[in-house]
């Protein structure tokens, strides 16, 4: 049934739904424009909102409050007593070299997210942090607090200690961190890479490898980078689009016999062309494409005796346009590549005669169109020349230096600086070099120096990807990626590899278990042996024993019947590898489920495509043959307000704690605390790069007080409400069952959301649901029944009935998000929702969706969305009729709204007339046949005409808007009473019942 009530207009039409200024009885007792003041006050006789909650925030001070109970005592509660199964998101573990910033507080916060989800759907989550402990940065930056001391003078453990006690520092710190951004895990046994159980297992892991046939090692050129003196993988490497290279173009002189057997009595020359100048030392043969049409050109210069140059056909006129001026190019027979295969030359840096051979991946788009080859410095060149049976040759050492090998004029030469100088200035001496110009192109650096690197032949430990990556890829074939092109990333990644190399020439990590014979140098890699040094290792408290027992405490006692001599390898593990493995440890502690899959979810950046989760589903894979995550989740990277990359090199990165914690000038640098940066996070689509910055923060902390103003108008009108003073739904007046089904439209989008793991979704729909649905039009339509009605009517009950179902879900829906801001909600509102017992101290306790099918009633919203488009054309007429000077509030005005009735809105207008004036907050509304008799407006009355598009159907409506002729009640302000300073007929009712002061 249709209950009508009445509606009390605190203000505007387009109001915020914030409580605004207080209501007291000088305010309730002034009148509208010409009208007498009333004789007294009724301020005490209404409801109005009561509540302790504040509007301002103060976040950094008040979250501390609720951050114990919403953290560690939680992730405790809800393991042991959640009765769902468990929900795995493992941890891919920060590295362990630094202070934070805020990318990620972003990565642990949309963790955080998923998990404080997961437990309000009553799952027992299990996440234990992780922090990467090994490798290279962090042996650096201990490096670096050593003052004056010569680090190459230290002995390995020298250098391990300073590493491990760097790393712990940092984790500590980090830890800190992270606890005070609130994120829930199990802090008190996270995992350190560097936990001799831990190095344990991955040991285990690489076992596993050598036995399947997946570890090799071999002398082939690997990415080498000078300025930290180790071998890199491809997931090491940052590319500057910018590098500027010294390209060359040189003259390989043909042998006497492959002269003539291109048919000439003169010395030919074969050009060729490189951006590495350095790498000619080590030149061993030229490439050419068997089906690629080439030409022998007889050069003419003044000055200067003609001679005979080999080039690609498809080349001629680009190196035409290098030769000095008045030089002319006279071809004097073409060939096809195959007729070069086996021509000589000689390498003029080596004086070695070297072969021309072919090669597929020779092309006519740049360069000669004939290619030097060094197999000791690139990998096409090295599988070329490993078919052809060339030796490995590579002329540098460790620290990007020539060696002996390159000649006396080279030897200790920087290859990528003066050595590189060196060469060309020699191929000048030599009348070698045609030319040489800069070369702006894309090149390699080492991620962590920032500094170029070299492809550098050494001998290197390798995983054989190449049999493992169709299975890998297949295996993901059953993970949920999101989004979507992360598959695509992750794949091309993949299987754009076809080796991994493992080993890395540092102290601080965990070491390649190997042994070598004394005399002959070959390795001893069994799964006896490796077995026995694992022994070894986790009897002795960790890795550090590789480097403090002899060498005889690792050789398996079989091993030693033979008589030989062995020594420990020196080569330590890549860090991937290293958390590539932190799979193993959930074997351990999860729960035996599903084979293979122990994880549900990890998530991390973008880069871990080519990081983590590429090293995570190889291992896996080689072990188990499945990959080792259920989902897959891809965030981007932190911009700055301008769109930039955050970087140190820019200056614009951003700690965490200035937005927190605010700066000294707290006017310029609020302390917006932790919940309104989780809030960025959590409202963002995290999926593309995530932009930072004072601006953002302003407009979110205006979220965060609207937020805020929403739950404490409920709060306030729930004042002294009891779950006993619930109205069942089948007695609810009909908006109040319409917002019922609002409500439940809501948290069904925030749960398709968070599913989904699209949480900004459910921060739209909560801002929509927020602005729209409370602020613009319920709030406004309640509060006269809260306000004015008996505290034990009906309709006051109902109202404050659908406010305590929408405050449920919407702290609910809070939580996983601003979970501070949901306990501190949750906090106020318990005495309105009933004793729930000392056990029960937190939001997250609380069942996640708490609406109720039933309230799901489609037909009733369309008529309702109808209803408030008659309202939408109602208040833009009431808003003409002010500004025409017709009537100061809407409450003054009154309604005639013509419409024909024999259209669905028609009738469904005319079935509701007793509710439209409260809809549309005026005094009177009436409806009336379109086609009927109409008087003329009159010069009080607006008159506004539109089309309502409802049920599918532009329908034509006219409202007539005028003053109404009654007179403003003192109480509630409807213009119901018949006399000034006289009582309506409700508010009559009402006050019989109130005590008298």
């Amino acid at each position: 049934m249709n209950q009508s009530f009445a509606a009390l207009r605190l203000a505007p039409v387009k109001r915020s739904f914030a409580l605004g200024s207080k209501l007291s009885a000088r305010s309730l007792a002034s009148a509208a424009t010409g009208e007498d003041k009333p004789a007294g006050s009724y301020s005490h006789t209404l409801r109005l909102p009561k509540t302790a909650f504040p509007l301002r925030a103060d976040a950094a001070r008040r979250e501390k409050q609720f951050r114990e109970r919403c953290t560690d005592t939680l992730y405790k509660w809800q393991y042991e007593n959640n009765p769902g199964p468990q929900f795995i998101l493992h941890d891919g573990p920060p590295y362990a070299n630094g202070e934070l910033h805020v990318g990620h507080f972003m990565n642990k916060v949309l963790k955080d997210i998923v998990n404080r989800y997961q437990v309000m759907q009553g799952r027992r989550v299990l996440y234990i942090p992780g922090f990467d402990t090994h490798g290279l940065p962090i042996e650096q930056k201990a490096l670096a607090t050593l003052r004056g001391r010569d680090q190459d003078s230290l002995n390995p453990m020298e250098i391990r200690r300073l590493a491990r006690n760097f790393a712990m520092k940092a984790v500590a710190s980090q830890t800190k961190s992270f606890k005070e951004y609130a994120v829930m895990g199990d802090w008190s046994n996270r995992y350190l890479t560097l936990d001799p159980e831990y190095e344990a297992s991955q040991l285990e892991v690489f076992r596993e490898m050598v036995v399947r046939g997946y570890i090799y090692r071999q002398n082939k050129p690997v990415y080498w980078s000078p300025s930290s003196r180790t071998a890199l993988a491809e997931a090491e490497l940052e590319y500057n689009a910018n590098h500027v290279s010294t390209s060359v173009y040189v003259k390989f002189p043909l042998t006497t016999e492959s002269a003539a057997r291109l048919g000439s009595t003169t010395a030919v020359e074969a050009l060729i062309w490189t951006t590495t100048p350095w790498t000619l030392p080590a030149n061993c043969a030229i490439a050419v494409h068997r089906d690629m049409g080439y030409v022998l050109v007889r050069v003419s210069q003044e000055s200067k005796p003609d001679y005979q140059l080999l080039i690609g056909k498809d080349r001629l006129a680009a190196v035409v346009e290098l030769l000095p001026g008045g030089s002319t190019a006279e071809v004097i027979r073409t060939l096809k590549g195959s007729d070069l295969e086996g021509l000589t030359y000689t390498s003029v840096l080596r004086n070695k005669v070297c072969k021309v051979l072919l090669a597929d991946y020779v092309t006519g788009d740049s360069g000669t169109g004939l290619v030097h080859t060094a197999p000791g410095h690139g990998k096409e060149d090295y599988e070329l020349g490993l078919a052809h049976s060339i030796d490995v040759y590579s002329p540098v050492d460790d620290c990007g230096r020539f060696t002996s090998q390159a000649g006396a004029a080279l030897e200790g030469k920087e290859v990528l600086t003066e050595g590189n100088a060196m060469v060309i200035e020699t191929l000048t001496t030599m009348d070698a070099l045609l030319f040489k110009a800069d070369f702006t192109h894309s090149y390699p650096y080492d991620w962590r120096t920032n500094k170029p690197i070299i492809q550098r032949a050494t001998p290197q430990w390798f995983a054989d990807v190449k049999d493992l990556k169709n299975a890998a890829c297949d295996s993901l074939k059953h993970v949920n990626v999101v989004p979507e092109s992360g598959r695509r990333r992750l794949e091309s990644f993949v299987r754009g590899r076809s080796e991994w190399c493992i080993s890395r020439q540092r102290v601080w990590g965990v070491p390649i278990p190997v042994l070598y014979n004394a005399q002959s140098g070959e390795p001893l890699l069994t799964a006896e042996s490796i077995d026995h040094i694992i022994g070894v290792i986790r009897a002795n408290g960790g890795t550090d024993a590789w480097w403090t027992l002899p060498v005889e405490a690792f050789v398996h006692p079989q091993y030693f019947a033979n008589g030989e001599v062995y020594v420990k390898g020196t080569d330590t593990m890549d860090v991937w590898f290293d958390s590539g493995t932190s799979w193993k440890l959930l074997e351990k502690r999860a729960d035996k489920g599903e084979q293979g899959a122990f994880a549900d979810l990890y998530l991390e950046g973008s880069d871990q495509h080519r990081g983590w989760f590429q090293s995570s589903l190889l291992t896996s894979n080689a072990v188990r043959g499945v990959a080792p995550y259920k989902a897959l989740v891809t965030h981007g990277f932190t911009l700055d307000e301008q769109g930039r990359k955050m970087a140190k090199s820019i200056g614009n990165t951003l700690a965490p704690s200035q937005v927190i914690d605010g700066g000294k000038d707290k006017k310029a640098e609020p302390a917006y605390g932790v919940d309104l940066l989780r809030l960025v996070v959590g409202a963002t689509d995290y999926t593309q790069d995530v932009s930072f910055g004072p601006t953002i923060f302003a407009s979110f902390g205006d979220t965060i007080r609207k937020i805020r103003s929403t739950v404490r108008f409920m709060l306030g009108n729930l004042s002294g409400f009891t779950p006993e003073m619930v109205v069942p739904y089948e007695q609810l007046p009909e908006i109040d069952r319409y917002m019922l089904h609002e409500l439940y439209l809501f948290k069904k989008a925030a749960t398709t959301a968070f599913g989904k793991y699209e949480f900004f979704r459910a921060t739209q729909a909560l801002n929509h649901f927020t602005n729209t649905t409370l602020s613009a039009f319920y709030f406004d339509v309640c509060k006269d029944r809260l306000y004015a009605s008996s505290s034990s009517s009906l309709e006051r009950r109902s109202a404050q009935t659908v406010l305590r179902h929408i405050l449920i879900n919407y702290t609910t829906t809070l939580a996983p998000v601003t979970c501070h801001l949901a306990e501190e909600t949750w906090g106020f509102s318990k005495a309105m929702r009933g004793d729930f017992g000392s056990e029960v101290f937190s939001v997250f306790q609380e069942k996640w969706d708490q609406t109720d099918e039933v309230w799901h009633s489609p037909e009733l919203a369309e008529d309702w969305v109808a209803l408030r488009k008659v309202r939408g054309l109602a208040n833009r007429a009431i808003e003409a009729a002010r500004k025409n000077k017709l009537v100061g509030s809407s409450l003054e005005a009154e309604l005639d709204i013509y419409v024909s009735l024999e259209s669905r809105l028609g009738r469904l207008l005319k079935s509701h007339e007793k509710d439209l004036c409260q809809v549309c907050i005026t005094s009177r509304a009436s409806v009336h046949d379109l086609g009927g008799a109409k008087a003329p407006v009159s010069d009080g009355e607006f008159e506004q005409t539109d089309v309502v598009a409802a049920f599918d159907n532009d329908t034509k409506a006219t409202i007539v808007c005028r003053r109404s002729p009654l007179c403003k009640c003192p109480r509630c302000w409807n213009f119901h009473s018949v006399a000034i300073n006289t009582l309506c007929g409700r508010c009559d009712d009402v006050m019989a019942s109130v005590p008298q002061q």
